[in-house]
C-alpha cells in the first residue's frame, strides 16, 4: 500500500523571519590552555604576549578577554615568533623557514588579527660562501632591528640574511657570509672547520648597528653593520646553546651543550677573547644537560638575576624539566611536569633606563603557563586569569550551570581565595595587561564544572571570554589511597641539591583510576551537589563557609538485589577514612553512597526540595534520602544474558566467545532478513511504479523524503541495563486529577521506568519536610519498540514548556508550571524523539531523526532562544547533537525541525561525547585535552573576544594593499575554522547573516528556566573509556569513502527529483 504525505506548500516567510532572530551558529572562542605550543613572544610595550603551536594557530593574550587567534594556511609548525614592539605586528617563523607577518586592525572600534604578508625563502642548492649562491633553505634564527623595519636570519649554513620587514624582501648585498667572519679569526682557530649554524643573534638595546652573532662551534662575534666588520671575537669552544646580552653591552652570557655557562667581557680592544671572565657548571661537576636558553638581568640593587633552563646532572635528574633562577647566593631550581617550551622576562626596555628590574617571569611549559613574581620575597606564583590547564588532571566529564544566584558565586569564590591566598602585593601582579576588553558586563553568571581523572571538580567561570578558575573540590581525601605513604618516600628521598621546588599544577597521573569523577550535579539555590565516581561512589555535599570536622555517614545500596548467577569481576570499591576529618572551606562532604557492585557511575539527579538524590550504573538505579540519610529504592536493570556489564570498565577479562557468537547471529540475521525482503521488493515495486507513472504528480508539492529502515536491537545486547538518564518532575502519572514527585529512569535497552513517589510535604515557610520515609511505587514502564538507548526525559507543563528545576518556582524565581492542563512526556532515544501525553503515556507526536538524517543522538538539551529583534520574545526549543557532529534545533513540543548545523568533526569521537549545551542556546566542547571550544546557536546569545589595542603604528595605504586575506574569525588549534553561519532553511536555502553581535547583552533571565534533560544543571558527559564512545561511533569513524559518495550520488537525485515517495 503506497500513502502519500503532503507537506504545506512552501516555507511560511514569516517563520522564516523568525527563525533568523532567533537561531544562529558561531563559534566564537576557545577557552584553555593552547593545545601544543610551540613558540612564544612577548611585547613589553603593548603587554601582550603570543603563543604559537605546532598546527600554526597563533593566539595573542593580553588583559582578561583580549584575544586574538589566527591559523596559518599550512599546517606547519610555529618555530619562532617576534613582535614589532609597540606596532601590533607579529612576525613568525614556521618550520619550513617561512616567514609570515601578522596585524592587529581594527575595524568598527574592534580589533582583529589578519596575515598581512608572507615570505617564502628561495630553495635552491648552494654551497653557502662566497664562490656561489648563498642558501636560505632553513632559517633557524631571527632577530628585529630598528624598530622593527629590518629582520636578520640567520641560517643553518652559518650565513646571516637581511629582510625589510614592511615588504618582507631580502635585502640584495648586505647578506653576512661565513667567511667575511673567519677573516676576523685567528688561522689556529679556523684550522679547517665550519663555524656551524648560527644559534643566536642579539642586537645592542642602544647601539641598533651592532649585532652579537653566536655559532654552534662557540664562535661570538660582535659584527658592526655599519662598518661592516668586526668589533670582537670572541673565541668559544664549546658548542653554543644559547646568548644574551646585557643591557650595557659590556658583558656576554653563553650557555653550552655540556651544561655550563660562560661570561665575558666585551670591554674596549681589539685582540680577540681567548678565555671567558667567568665559566661554570652549576649542577656539576658530574655530566649535565645542555643549558637550552639563558637570560641575565640587572638590577639598580647590584644583585643580577640569571635566569636558565635545562643544565641538571644527566644521570640524576636528566627527566627533570627545569628551569633556574639565580640571583646573589639564592639558587632556586623550578621544578615542572612537562617539557619547556620558552620562557622571557617583564623587565624595562626603555634605551634610557639603565636597569632592567625585571618584574615576573613567564615560563611557556607545554601543558600550562607559570608566571612568578619577582619582586616579591619567595618569588612566589602568580594565578592566571585565565590560559589555566584545563587538564591538569583529564577531564571526564563536564556540566554547565546557568544563571547563578551572586550570594553562591560569592561563596565559591571566597573558598577558592582561601585555597591558594596569595600576598597582598602580588595580587594585581598579572603582567599580561595589554589591550581592553570592549564586551559588556555579562547579565548572568555562568558555571562550567569539569570533573578530573585524579577526584576532583574544578569550578570555572565561564561568564565571558576568559575562562577563569574559582574552586577546585578534590573528593580523594574521603578516602584511604596508597599516595601518602608514595608522598612520604619521595619526600625522604629528595634531597636538598638541587633545590628543587614544585612549580605549576598540572599533574596528569592519578593516584587511583577508582577515584575518577564520572557524573555531577548541582542545586545553585542550596548550594548542595552530588559526585559520582568510577566505583560507585556517590557523594552528598554542601557548601560551607568555614572549615570543620565531622564524620561522613555512609550507607550501600545493592543495586543486583541478590539476583543469583552473577559475579562481579570488576574492581574493589574504595574504602572510605572513618572517624571524624578535617574538610577546609567550600563543599564538604554529608553522605556516601556506595553502589554495590561498585561499577562506574552512568547518570545522576539532584533534587534539593525533596532531598532525594538518584543514580544509575551498568546493573541498575537507586533512590536515596540523604536527609534521613536511608535508601528509598534499587532496581536492577540487567538482562538475564547480560554478563559483559559483571566485567567493570577496568577488567581486562572479556568473553571473546560471547562477542564472536553475537557478531556471527548478526551477520545471519542481516542475510536472512535481507533475501526475505529481496524476494517481495521487486514485484512490490513495480507495481508501485506502474501505479506512480499513471497518477500525475503535482509538481509545486513537497512530499516527505524517503525513511530509512531501522532494524530493532536485540534485547540481549551486551550492557543493555545501563541506565542512561535520570529525571524528577512533579507531574500526572497516576492519574489526571492529582499530581505529585515522580522519578524517570531510561536505559541502554530503550525501556523507561516511571516511579510515582510519597514525599512529606515541608511545612509552610519551612525549608526542609519532616523526618517521615519517603516511598516509591512503580507507576509506567514504556519499552521503545526498537529499543534504542534513551539519552534523556523531560517532562512538559500544560503550555507545552519545560518544568522549573527545584526552587525556581517556590522561590519566585521563574514562572510556576502550568498544572491545569494535560502534561506530556518528551522521551529522547538515540534514534527519534516522541512525545506522550500523561498520565495515559499515549504516544503524541514523534521525529524519526535516523530514519530521516541518517544519524544516531548522543547529547540533548532543552535551551531557550530569545529573539534579537524583539527583547520580550523567546522560544524553548530542543538541541540535539548527532553522532556525525551536526547539531539540529527543534521546537517544543510539535518536534518540528528549525535549523541544522554542522558543528563538530564526525571523525572527532571524543570532541562530540565531551559536548556539553547551556540553556541558553550555547554550548562547549573539547577541541584538545585542554581545551573547550566555545559555540553559540543563538542569534543573540553570544560570547565572543570584543577588545581594542592602542597601537603606534600608522596604517598606510601601500601596506593594506599587501594584506593577503582575513583569517577566519575563529580558527582552531584541530584544524576547525570557526566560520559565521546564517541559519539556513531545512530545503539548504541560504540565510542572512547574523543581525547582531557580541555586543548585545543576554536577556533577562527567562519566566520559566528550562534545564538540561540529563540533569539537574545541564547537559553532563562522561569521558571515559567505556562511557559514550560507542561502536556506532567507531563505525562513523571508518566509514568508507565509497560510502561518502554513494550518499552524495543519492542527495544530487533527490534533488533532481520533483518530489518524493514514501512507499509502506
Amino acid at each position: 500500500m503506497m500513502k502519500f504525505r503532503f507537506r504545506r506548500q512552501g516555507a511560511d516567510p514569516q517563520r522564516e523571519k523568525l527563525k533568523q532572530e532567533l537561531f544562529a551558529f558561531n563559534k566564537t572562542v576557545e577557552h584553555g590552555f593552547p593545545n601544543q605550543p610551540s613558540a612564544l613572544a612577548f611585547d613589553p610595550e603593548l603587554r601582550i604576549m603570543a603563543i604559537g603551536t605546532r598546527s600554526g594557530a597563533v593566539k595573542i593574550y593580553g588583559a582578561p578577554g583580549v584575544e586574538f587567534t589566527g591559523l596559518h594556511r599550512d599546517t606547519a609548525t610555529v618555530t619562532q615568533m617576534h613582535f614589532l614592539p609597540g606596532q601590533g605586528r607579529l612576525l613568525t617563523l614556521l618550520d619550513d623557514s617561512s616567514l609570515h607577518l601578522w596585524e592587529i586592525v581594527h575595524h568598527n572600534g574592534c580589533a582583529h588579527l589578519e596575515e598581512a604578508l608572507s615570505f617564502q625563502p628561495p630553495s635552491r642548492p648552494g654551497f653557502d660562501c662566497a664562490s656561489g649562491p648563498l642558501s636560505l633553505a632553513r632559517v633557524t634564527v631571527v632577530l628585529l632591528l630598528a624598530a622593527g623595519d629590518l629582520a636578520a636570519l640567520g641560517t643553518e649554513g652559518g650565513s646571516v640574511f637581511f629582510l625589510d620587514v614592511p615588504t618582507l624582501t631580502l635585502l640584495e648585498g648586505q647578506t653576512l657570509a661565513p667567511d667575511d667572519v673567519l677573516r676576523s679569526v685567528p688561522d689556529d682557530y679556523r684550522c679547517g672547520k665550519a663555524l656551524g649554524p648560527v644559534e643566536s643573534l642579539q642586537g645592542h638595546l642602544r647601539d641598533p648597528t651592532k649585532i652579537l652573532i653566536g655559532y654552534s662551534r662557540g664562535l661570538l662575534v660582535i659584527w658592526n653593520r655599519a662598518a661592516q666588520c668586526a668589533d670582537r671575537v670572541f673565541l668559544g669552544n664549546q658548542q653554543l646553546e644559547s646568548l644574551c646580552w646585557e643591557r650595557s653591552g659590556n658583558t656576554l652570557v653563553s650557555s653550552h651543550s655540556d651544561g655550563s655557562y660562560a661570561v665575558w667581557s666585551a670591554g674596549a680592544g681589539g685582540s680577540p677573547v681567548t678565555q671567558p671572565t667567568v665559566a661554570t657548571t652549576p649542577y656539576g661537576p658530574f655530566p649535565c644537560k645542555a643549558i637550552n636558553k639563558i637570560l641575565w638581568r640587572n638590577c639598580a640593587s647590584g644583585d643580577h638575576f640569571i635566569i636558565f633552563s635545562g643544565g641538571m646532572p644527566r644521570a640524576s635528574y636528566g627527566d627533570r624539566h627545569c628551569v633556574s633562577v639565580l640571583r646573589a647566593e639564592t639558587l632556586v631550581t623550578l621544578d615542572f611536569t612537562s617539557r619547556i617550551i620558552d620562557f622571557f622576562t617583564v623587565h624595562s626596555t626603555r634605551p634610557e633606563d639603565e636597569f632592567d628590574e625585571p618584574q615576573a617571569l613567564a615560563v611557556l611549559l607545554e601543558e600550562e603557563l607559570v608566571v612568578l613574581d619577582l619582586q616579591t620575597p619567595g618569588w612566589p606564583a602568580v594565578p592566571a586569569p585565565y590560559l589555566a590547564p584545563l587538564h591538569s588532571s583529564a577531564i571526564t566529564c563536564s556540566a554547565h550551570v546557568a544563571n547563578v544566584p551572586a550570594k553562591l558565586w560569592a561563596r565559591i569564590v571566597s573558598a577558592g581565595e582561601q585555597q591558594s591566598p596569595q600576598p597582598a602585593s602580588s595580587a594585581s601582579s598579572w603582567p599580561i595587561t595589554g589591550g581592553r576588553n570592549l564586551a559588556q558586563e555579562p547579565s548572568q553568571r555562568g558555571l562550567l564544572l569539569t570533573g578530573h581523572e585524579d577526584g576532583t571538580v574544578r569550578f570555572w567561570d565561564a561568564s565571558g571570554v576568559a575562562l577563569r578558575p574559582l574552586y577546585k573540590l578534590s573528593t580523594a581525601g574521603l578516602f584511604q589511597t596508597d599516595c601518602e605513604h608514595a608522598d612520604s618516600l619521595a619526600q625522604a628521598a629528595e634531597d636538598d641539591w638541587p633545590p628543587f621546588r614544585k612549580v605549576g599544577c598540572f599533574d596528569p597521573y592519578s593516584d587511583d583510576p577508582r577515584l575518577g569523577v564520572q557524573k555531577v550535579a548541582l542545586c545553585k539555590y542550596t548550594a548542595q551537589m552530588v559526585v559520582a565516581g568510577t566505583a560507585g561512589q556517590v557523594l552528598v555535599l554542601e557548601l560551607s563557609d568555614v572549615p570543620s570536622e565531622q564524620a561522613v555517614s555512609v550507607a550501600s545500596v545493592d543495586l543486583l538485589q541478590d539476583r543469583e548467577g552473577f559475579t562481579w569481576k570488576g574492581h574493589e570499591r574504595l574504602s572510605p577514612r572513618t572517624g571524624p576529618l578535617p574538610w577546609p572551606a567550600g563543599f564538604q562532604p554529608r553522605v556516601l553512597v556506595q553502589c554495590l557492585p561498585p561499577a562506574a557511575v552512568t547518570a545522576v539527579t539532584l533534587h534539593a526540595e525533596w532531598s532525594l538524590v538518584a543514580f544509575g550504573t551498568s546493573h541498575g538505579f537507586g533512590l536515596f534520602d540523604y536527609q534521613r540519610k536511608s535508601p528509598v529504592l534499587a532496581r536492577c536493570t540487567l538482562h538475564p544474558n547480560d554478563s559483559l556489564a559483571m566485567e567493570g570498565p577496568l577488567s581486562r577479562v572479556k568473553s571473546l566467545k560471547k562477542s564472536l557468537r553475537q557478531s556471527f547471529r548478526r551477520i545471519r540475521k542481516s542475510r536472512v532478513s535481507g533475501k526475505k525482503r529481496a524476494a517481495n521488493a521487486n514485484s512490490k515495486l513495480q507495481e508501485a511504479n506502474a501505479q506512480l507513472a499513471e497518477q500525475a504528480c503535482p509538481h509545486d508539492v513537497e512530499m516527505t523524503p524517503v525513511q530509512r529502515r531501522i532494524e530493532p536491537r536485540s534485547a540481549d545486547d551486551s550492557l543493555s541495563g545501563v541506565v542512561r538518564c535520570l529525571y524528577f518532575a512533579d507531574t500526572f502519572l497516576r492519574d489526571a486529577a492529582h499530581h505529585g514527585p515522580t522519578m524517570w529512569a531510561g536505559t541502554n535497552s530503550g525501556s523507561v521506568f516511571a516511579y510515582a513517589l510519597e514525599v512529606p510535604a515541608a511545612a509552610a515557610g519551612g525549608e526542609k519536610r519532616p523526618e517521615r520515609a519517603v516511598e516509591a511505587v512503580l507507576g509506567k514502564e514504556v519499552q521503545l519498540m526498537h529499543r534504542a538507548p534513551v539519552v534523556a526525559i523531560a517532562v512538559l507543563d500544560g503550555r507545552g514548556r519545560p518544568l522549573p528545576e527545584p526552587y525556581e518556582a517556590s522561590r519566585d524565581l521563574a514562572q510556576a508550571p502550568d498544572m491545569q492542563g494535560g502534561h506530556a512526556v518528551l522521551i529522547a532515544s538515540e534514534e527519534q524523539f516522541k512525545v506522550f501525553t500523561l498520565p495515559k503515556v499515549s504516544a503524541k507526536t514523534k521525529f524519526k531523526l535516523t530514519a530521516h538524517e541518517g544519524c544516531r543522538v548522543r547529547k540533548v538539551a532543552l535551551a531557550t532562544f530569545a529573539s534579537v529583534a524583539c527583547e520580550d520574545y523567546a522560544e524553548t526549543c530542543l538541541a540535539c547533537l548527532t553522532n556525525l557532529g551536526d547539531v539540529h534545533v527543534f521546537s517544543v513540543p510539535g518536534l518540528r525541525p528549525q535549523v541544522h548545523y554542522s558543528c563538530i568533526r564526525k571523525e572527532d569521537i571524543s570532541g562530540i561525547a565531551s559536548c556539553v549545551f547551556t540553556r541558553h542556546g550555547q554550548g562547549f566542547y573539547l577541541i584538545s585535552p585542554s581545551e573547550f571550544e566555545r559555540f553559540s546557536l543563538s542569534a543573540r546569545n553570544i560570547t565572543e573576544p570584543l577588545c581594542s589595542l592602542d597601537i603606534s603604528w600608522p596604517r598606510d595605504t601601500a601596506r593594506t594593499s599587501h594584506r593577503l586575506r582575513e583569517s577566519p574569525k575563529l580558527s582552531q588549534a584541530n584544524g576547525t575554522a570557526g566560520v559565521v553561519l546564517a541559519p539556513g532553511s531545512r530545503d539548504g536555502s541560504p540565510g542572512p547573516g547574523r543581525s547582531k553581535g557580541a555586543d548585545t547583552p543576554e536577556p533577562p533571565e527567562a519566566t520559566l528556566s528550562p534545564m538540561s534533560i540529563d540533569s539537574a544543571t545541564s547537559a553532563d558527559t562522561t569521558l571515559d573509556t567505556t562511557g559514550d564512545v560507542t561502536v556506532e561511533d567507531v563505525k562513523d569513524f571508518l566509514g568508507s569513502s565509497e560510502e561518502s559518495e554513494k550518499n552524495l550520488r543519492n542527495l544530487a537525485e533527490d534533488e533532481a527529483r520533483a518530489c518524493a515517495i514514501l512507499i509502506k
